[in-house]
Order: C-alpha cells, then structure tokens, then sequence
C-alpha cells in the first residue's frame, strides 16, 4: 500500500482538524487537503498547504496592468487573456505544497524543474523501506526504433516474464545487501550515507514539493504531455486533477492554449499559410529538416 498505517492515521488526525481563517480559501482544494491520491504501485501526491485561488490571480493582474485590464471585466476572460498572451506574474500569486512518494529514477527527472523548494526524505538520517517500482505488465515496452528516448511496442509472453524477474530480484538482492551491510548485528555497520549507494533507482523516495501556479503551469505542460514518459506523466496527470479543482478558470485557459494548444515556428506557420490558399507543401517545398516537418504535420493531423 502507498500509505503506511502511521501515515493514514497523521492523514485522519490532521483531516479531522477544523479551524476558522480569514485567508482566501478554494473549496475544490479543501477537499484535496492532506488525502493521499495514489499513483503507480506505491506513490502517491496529497496537497499538504495552498495559497490563492482564481480571483487572486485577477486581483494581481488588475494592480499590475491597471487600466491595461479595463476592457476585461469577466475574471475568466481576463485569466484568458492572462495565459493567450503569456503574462505570467500573476500566476505566481498563487502557490501549492505538495507531498509526494515517487521513484528515484522519476524524481531526477522531476528534480530538474528547479524553480520549486524542495526537500526530500534523507536516505543518510533514515533507512529506506523495500518498496521498488515495478512496471505493470502492460508498461514493459521495449525501446523505440524512432525517438531515441522513447517507448516502442509492448513486450510480451516470455520476453515480458524475463524483465519482469530481472527487476524484482535484483531490486530485492538490492535491498538484501543494503540492509546486511547496515546492520549492527556482530558489528559497526556501515554508515547510512554509504549503504544506501548501492540501492536501485526504482526504490522510492518522498519529499516535499512547493511551488507557484506558473512554474506548476510549465512543469505540468511538459509532463501531462502525451510524449513525456509514463511514469512521470502519471503523477502530472494526478497533480492536473488536482489543479483543476483548485483554479478551475486557470487551468481551463493552461488545458486549452498549453496542453491543448500548439506553437508553431516561423516556417511552420508559413506552411499552415500556403496550406490555407490551396498551394500543395512538401517537406521539400517547405524549408524545414524531416523532423520539423514530421512533428508540424503531427500537430495539424491530430
């Protein structure tokens, strides 16, 4: 189970709590409040804290650009107008703490967003439990003959069974000799700070995440989309449900110019333009490589 006895019981504790405020305060969110939303086999993502909601974003927005704003009297038409135009700052108004248990393979790629605060559990201090990410059988896929870093077709029968043992033994021999060399049992022991060297990067790890709604925006454009790999985009995809909930105008305008949206260069927008007359455009009337191109008619076809 992703949520240990002691953890749910924090969780209880800390749900059955009720106090008056004065704060702004987003009912979608409230109800995401410190509830563990599982994710792969043993994550999850629960909202620990949150500030701000849609109307704080207007009300930044307004003191920023004034008069700029008059003619934009619907808040979600102003949000709109926020995100079409990529005005940013007043999206940083609002900000979200998360509380996240993931891999340690997907958390160097999280990591590399590094406009959040960060702190992870610490593997030097404490001793980390046997939980290992292991692909669902239908996740076993072998490695893509067109995107370098990318997924192909799925493994099956024996091939599939191969994998799925190499990584449950050695995860498991893993953490037999993590746990051998720190024992003290008829001797010092290994330093923490050492042993855990020798541990798997699918053990996982926990931390806590806080960062503002445009950074969020970003992180989440990158990893909910169709392309980023599936063991990150899994937790993008919890943390948009989440959102949505929480800035439903926001994130209505991120979902229909960001993830449902496409930006297009110079060329590219050259071709749509031919295209629109009638003209016939190759990849070789165009001026762009094969992978421009690929990628342009990918984004026009759907």
């Amino acid at each position: 189970m992703p949520i240990t006895p002691e953890q749910q019981a924090e969780i209880d504790a800390a749900r059955a709590q009720s106090t008056q405020t004065l704060r702004a305060t987003a009912p979608g969110m409230e109800k995401h409040l410190y509830t563990a939303h599982e994710v792969l086999d043993h994550g999850f993502v629960r909202v620990i804290d949150y500030m701000g909601d849609d109307a704080a974003i207007c009300q930044a927005a307004r003191v920023s650009y004034g008069k700029g704003t008059k003619a934009v009297t619907n808040d979600e038409g102003l949000i709109r107008y926020l995100m079409r135009h990529w005005h940013s700052t007043p999206f940083e108004m609002c900000e979200i703490k998360l509380h996240v248990k993931l891999p340690v393979f997907v958390a160097r790629q999280w990591i590399r967003h590094r406009t959040a605060n960060v702190n992870e559990y610490s593997a030097r201090y404490s001793i980390l439990d046997r939980e290992f990410y292991i692909p669902a059988p239908e996740h076993i896929n072998a490695q893509s003959v067109i995107n370098n870093q990318g997924r192909g077709e799925v493994l099956q029968g024996e091939e599939a069974a191969r994998v799925l043992d190499i990584l449950k033994t050695d995860s498991n021999r893993a953490y037999d000799n993590y746990e051998s060399m720190i024992s003290d049992e008829g001797q010092d022991g290994l330093a923490r700070e050492l042993a855990r060297m020798n541990l798997p990067s699918n053990i996982y790890t926990q931390w806590y995440w806080k960062v503002d709604l445009h950074n969020l925006f970003h992180f989440l454009r990158l990893r909910a989309d169709s392309h980023a790999q599936y063991e990150i985009r899994v937790y993008a995809d919890a943390i948009c449900n989440i959102v949505a909930d929480w800035v439903p105008a926001a994130y209505g305008a991120f979902e229909d110019y960001r993830l449902g949206g496409e930006q297009f260069s110079g060329k590219g927008m050259e071709v749509v333009r031919r295209m629109i007359k009638g003209e016939e455009v190759t990849q070789e009337t165009s001026g762009m490589s094969k992978g421009e191109w690929r990628e342009l008619m990918g984004a026009l076809e759907g």
